[in-house]
């Protein structure tokens, strides 16, 4: 038996924790250089604002409905995920973190001691009393249908919080007007094919022929539609896997011509990458830079090029994977264009415990990792960016443009909010 529990509308509901001003206000929260809408509260989706739209379309809405735009705090997210994340964990020894805000925890064998519902509301109380999000669960035999079941919450048991998918019969009873659409898995294509052939409702994938389901949508669609029959496939995934690829970019918060300032911005990638690649306890033999202008400003000349860089060696070292990085731009770099984005793919990646010796290694590797760890610590302990290469820069005139961003209440010393006591 597993459950889904997953924070409603949480980029929102992360604004609201320190600001209960905006309770019942309609808020947006943006994309990278607060392009497009990527957070709805649920007074802004009644209003029919659409995910994805960009917000130059919504101006004349946000103006008239009062609506909150906010720049996305990653930080504030991330911290605020972490503390639900803890919260959750300490009700079951089991459990997977899917998302920054879902995370399935296993719950066999516990209908024996509990009510699996009044277990589960439980559970909503205390994550909301710690740490004020709101959140949605969904009970199941399967993944799947834990999946499904939170969907449900929120289109039918809201004031519960809480949905049980407890037996076929329940699946069935729930799912028959279930949107194909709105099934874990199935992707926009797969979705025209199921429902070309009829089976637009989750009851009549249930129900498809065995053959018909793995001659169109293979294995993994079988897989699937045996979850939707409360057969469980999927297992719980406790340790994440390790990454097959990396890829860092960003868009500019202002076009840029200046191969220095790009310099600093694809160094900073480039350190980020190798601080991803030695969390996993991985290295790489190769990556690719690539470079592009605004494909969305006709009046401007346009170009794009990547390059591969191969590596002497497999590594991980900041110092080396910058470095690479830096002279696949030099090789791609042209004069005359306004870029808008660069970013750096990491391939070939291999555990670091398998090292293939090289005649021609330098002979202060030793010193390389020690030194790489050094810097890891200080970041994490500091903050991230308190340590940096020279070539990162210091002024970030590249950084992506967040105009509406609210405080680091929880992950910055100065933004901490203060409270006026009046005693007699």
């Amino acid at each position: 038996m597993f459950a889904l529990a997953d924070c409603n509308n949480f980029f929102a509901s992360c604004e609201r924790v320190f600001q209960p001003q905006l309770e019942k206000a309609p808020i947006v929260v943006l994309s990278n250089n607060d392009g497009c809408v990527v957070a709805r509260s649920q007074e802004v989706k009644d209003f029919g604002v659409k995910m994805g739209v960009p917000l130059f379309q919504i101006k004349e809405m946000v103006k008239f409905h009062n609506i909150r735009v906010f720049s996305s705090n990653y930080e504030l997210y991330g911290d605020v995920s972490n503390r639900v994340m803890s919260t959750i964990s300490k009700y079951a020894p089991n459990y997977e973190v899917y998302s920054i805000d879902e995370i399935f925890i296993d719950l066999s064998g516990f209908e024996t001691h509990f009510n699996l519902v009044d277990y589960c509301k439980e559970i909503r109380y205390v994550v909301r009393r710690n740490t004020r999000i709101p959140i949605s669960i969904g009970i199941a035999p399967t993944k799947t249908l834990a999946k499904a079941a939170n969907k449900l919450v929120k289109k039918r048991f809201k004031e519960d919080g809480v949905c049980f998918i407890q037996s076929q019969d329940d699946a069935r009873e729930l799912l028959k007007d279930f949107d194909i659409a709105d099934i874990w898995g199935i992707g926009r294509q797969y979705e025209k094919l199921l429902k070309k052939h009829g089976f637009d409702t989750a009851l009549k994938l249930m129900n498809a022929p065995d053959a018909w389901i793995k001659k169109n949508i293979s294995v993994v669609g079988l897989r699937l539609v045996n979850e939707l029959r409360g057969i469980p496939c999927i297992e719980l995934e406790e340790v994440p896997s390790n990454k097959k690829n990396i890829c860092v970019s960003r868009s500019f918060g202002k076009l840029i011509d200046d191969i220095e300032i790009l310099e600093q911005s694809l160094s900073t990638h480039a350190f980020t990458a190798s601080e991803k690649l030695r969390k996993q306890g991985s290295n790489t033999s190769s990556i690719s830079v690539f470079l592009q202008t605004n494909r969305f400003r006709s009046d401007l000349p346009q170009y794009f090029n990547t390059k591969e860089i191969e590596l002497p060696f497999a590594t991980n070292d900041s110092g080396n994977i910058i470095k690479a990085a830096l002279k696949g731009l030099e090789l791609i770099y042209r004069r005359g264009y306004m870029y808008k984005k660069c970013g750096i793919y990491i391939n070939d990646i291999t555990s670091a415990s398998d090292v293939q010796l090289n005649l021609f290694e330098d002979d202060d590797s030793e010193k390389k990792i020690k030194l790489n760890k050094a810097v890891d610590f200080l970041n994490s302990k500091f903050g991230k960016g308190s340590l940096n290469y020279a070539i990162q820069g210091t002024n970030r005139d590249w950084k992506m443009k967040r105009e509406n961003l609210s405080k680091s209440f929880t992950t910055n010393i100065n933004d901490i909010p203060t409270i006026n006591l009046n005693i007699g």
